[in-house]
């Protein structure tokens, strides 16, 4: 499981899964965040 976390203001929004590969890139989408009420990029974080 990971964790995506607001590119701007920090906020842990969503939870998902992603599958295990060598050499996989640092996932990011782009989703609605409650706390900036726009649709900002969230990125993978621990």
């Amino acid at each position: 499981n990971i964790v995506l976390a607001c590119s701007v203001c920090g906020a842990r929004n969503y939870k998902s899964t992603k599958a295990r590969r060598d050499g996989a890139d640092m996932l990011q989408l782009k989703k609605f965040c409650s706390t900036c009420n726009a649709h900002t990029l969230h990125i993978e974080s621990k």
